[in-house]
């Protein structure tokens, strides 16, 4: 085999690994955010539920 090929592989292959790492860690930074914002939507509801307890408590189905 071909030190330089073998070299030059090697190398693409710690580039590859360096750019779906950073790709990773970016879905990750991603997913925080929105699941910050799920949380928030949560306690929104919750205090809404304690400052007006009756609303949406019951509904009339007809058909």
């Amino acid at each position: 085999m071909d030190i330089a090929g073998v070299s030059m592989e090697l190398s693409n292959i710690s580039t590859q690994s360096r750019v779906g790492t950073a790709v990773l860690s970016k879905a990750m930074d991603v997913n925080e955010e929105l699941g910050a914002g799920l949380v928030q939507m949560i306690d929104a509801a919750a205090m809404e539920q304690s400052v007006n307890p009756g609303v949406g408590a019951n509904f009339d189905i007809r058909v």
